[in-house]
């Protein structure tokens, strides 16, 4: 059996987004599921848009989501001299051609070909034919590199995802693999590096899709095997058009700043465009031991914030509450959380997490913990009555001698309320009011158990 080689390849041009980031996990987990190898490739050869910048976004994205490469990252632009090699044998084998005409000259054919009702292209004056005669070579004029495309017959292959795709050479130009300066393009750099890095599968978005018949030709061309290609269909974003920064974050690096865990993207972008029955939530372990390209979906995914939300919410509430203490504890050292004195951290985040849908929701609900009670005078005085205060009071000597704990604290606040004939609410508000300063809390016994013996004795005295 073939060894599987996956590779992904992004342009570094701005930032590791959404689609980017589905395609590198489809290929490492393809890779991963037979045993193969992943393959980081970066084609830089774009020296206009690709930073160095762009590069370490790229990188931090696939660090965060755990996506590991076992070969790279490779730089196309550390490879120009394999390139040249590759032009100049072709050159010599005659599958390319040196070709004089200007960008003007270019453009006046496609001009003539589109009034003709053609589709516009090179017209191939400087490509060499049998009985042909080429133009004098101008002599102040460096020319570019062509390949010689086949002129008939037809360009197919089977598509892992989009079922057979045919296109007719006809429909191909003669297509610039070297610039006048020498440096290759993009399409016959793709050919030459899955060639040389002996990739059997080759999964991207299905904007690539026209790039395929020209890669084709060129790897058949140069005599090297043909590898498996799949598109994916893209991204949308919840009203169907193509997902965009109006759709909210669309750089993978958006989404650790605003409370997501790696997790939770990894499984929520695995079935974007995949699935295994109904099954939502698994580990990137089921994942790999599952995935293979006969579920992945011809359709345009819909990206959805909310099932990503409740996809996120599901992961913090499964997360080791030290780990989460390490990603929220930044965000309230921001926001003036005092930690000299207070509860523990992780304890607080346990508590905490069953409702929050990300870390910075998580943060910001567990601040209650960690800055003094501030009530709102009218909210006191709405709810810390006269005929509340007495139960206060006896709440306040039976907290000195209770077991603290939760359960004792509970079986405690009960006999309060028995020995007052109050109802929960009557003493649980003003009790969160003097203890958090708010009155949304998670249950009362759980707050003072956490929030500790003496700070809760020092905070209800203040009231008394």
């Amino acid at each position: 059996m073939t060894v599987v080689r996956t590779r992904f390849a992004p342009s570094p041009t701005g930032y590791l987004h959404l689609g980017g980031a589905r395609t590198a996990l489809y290929s490492w987990a393809f890779a991963r599921h037979f045993g193969g190898t992943f393959i980081l490739r970066i084609e830089d050869t774009d020296l206009e848009r690709s930073t160095p910048e762009a590069v370490q976004a790229i990188l931090d994205g696939m660090k965060w989501l755990g996506l590991d490469h076992d070969e790279g990252p490779f730089y196309q632009m550390q490879r120009m001299d394999r390139y040249r090699v590759v032009v100049a044998q072709m050159l010599e084998a005659g599958t390319a051609y040196l070709c004089y005409s200007s960008p003007d000259e270019v453009e006046a054919m496609r001009e003539r070909m589109r009034a003709a009702g053609e589709k516009p292209r090179y017209d191939g004056t400087w490509r060499p034919e049998a009985g042909k005669t080429l133009p004098p070579a101008p002599a102040d004029r460096k020319p570019v590199v062509r390949f010689k495309n086949p002129l008939d017959g037809e360009v197919s292959w089977d598509d892992v995802v989009k079922g057979t795709i045919t296109i007719a050479n006809k429909e191909l130009d003669d297509l610039v693999i070297a610039r006048p300066d020498g440096t290759p393009t993009y399409n016959f750099c793709v050919a030459v590096d899955d060639w040389d890095m002996q990739i059997t599968h080759v999964l991207r978005g299905d904007d690539h899709v026209n790039n395929t018949p020209r890669q084709i030709n060129i790897l058949r061309a140069i005599g090297a095997p043909l590898p498996l290609y799949g598109h994916l269909p893209m991204i949308l974003g919840a009203d169907g058009e193509k997902l965009s920064k109006r759709h909210g974050a669309v750089s993978v690096m958006d989404y650790p700043a605003k409370g997501y865990l790696p997790e939770a993207m990894l499984n929520y972008l695995a079935r974007l465009g995949w699935s295994h029955g109904d099954d939502e939530v698994f580990s990137m372990e089921q994942f790999c031991q599952w995935f293979n390209l006969d579920h992945l979906t011809r359709s345009a995914a819909q990206f959805n914030n909310e099932k990503l939300a409740w996809l996120n919410n599901h992961y913090i509430k499964q997360a080791d509450n030290e780990r989460l203490a390490q990603l929220a504890r930044p965000l309230m050292e921001a926001a003036g959380a005092k930690f000299d004195g207070s509860p523990e951290l992780p304890a607080v985040l346990a508590l905490m997490k069953e409702r929050a849908n990300t870390v910075n929701e998580l943060a910001d609900a567990a601040m209650l913990f960690f800055r003094d009670p501030q009530p709102d005078a009218a909210l006191m005085a709405q709810h810390l009555t006269d005929a509340v205060k007495p139960a206060l009071a006896q709440f306040a000597e039976r907290v000195a001698m209770v077991e603290w704990t939760k359960e004792a604290i509970a079986a405690m606040v009960k006999e309060v309320l028995a020995a007052n004939g109050l109802k929960m609410p009557q003493l649980a508000m003003p009790l969160r009011l003097v203890i958090t300063g708010q009155l949304q809390t998670p249950a009362i016994d759980a707050v003072l158990q956490i929030v500790g013996r003496d700070a809760v004795l020092a905070r209800v005295n203040k009231y008394l």
